[in-house]
């Protein structure tokens, strides 16, 4: 019974996450939920009560790896491997949960109406901590001496753009769906712009 269960919540998230993408939050309704994900729609209330607590459960599915792709960021780390492995997390992101990381930077977008004030607190929290590892960094010279926070700024925008501008890559590639080796060629193309401006002055 509890497969039955989890799979099911899995394809009603699942559709909710490609409906809220691509409606928003107030035009969305619960039957195109439920016709998408091939279920009922007294599924939707039974396991997730409404529609609100429904997005607020797209919102935690993005969020939690977005916190967990931080991982690597520590002050004694190196810069190099740290930036790299935090990039293809984020790169993953972009291609593993596409739609949920639009409804994201929508939320983001509009201010974060639906987001929990512990959630906020813990992305900034998340944010901040990177930004002092890249600050101690440069105090002790293992790269360039550049605005942390900007930084991270462009490496979020260079790795959600797979996911929240997915059609207009769409349409400069001239593919429908990007394959793995696009996405190995797009973590490798930033990862070399990263490492090579925090290249440390000589």
């Amino acid at each position: 019974m509890s497969s039955i269960r989890e799979r099911n919540k899995e394809l009603i998230l699942r559709a909710a996450s490609e409906e809220f993408a691509d409606k928003g939050f107030a035009a969305t309704k619960t039957s195109d939920i439920a016709a998408k994900a091939g279920v009922p729609k007294p599924n939707v209330y039974y396991y997730f009560k409404s529609k609100e607590n429904l997005y607020r459960e797209v919102l935690e599915s993005i969020i939690e790896p977005i916190l967990a792709a931080s991982t690597p960021f520590n002050v004694d780390g190196d810069p190099q491997a740290v930036l790299s492995a935090y990039i293809r997390a984020k790169i993953r992101i972009s291609r593993d949960l596409p739609f949920a990381s639009k409804v994201f930077a929508s939320e983001i977008m509009h201010g974060a109406p639906h987001l929990g004030a512990s959630q906020v607190e813990q992305l900034n929290a998340q944010a901040h901590h990177n930004i002092q590892c890249i600050e101690r960094w440069i105090e002790r010279g293992a790269i360039a001496t550049i605005n942390a926070q900007h930084l991270m700024f462009s490496i979020w925008a260079a790795t959600q753009t797979y996911a929240d501008f997915d059609w207009q890559i769409a349409v400069v590639t001239g593919k429908a769906r990007l394959d793995d080796s696009d996405y190995e060629a797009a973590a490798q193309t930033i990862i070399r712009m990263v490492l090579k401006g925090c290249e440390p002055d000589r």
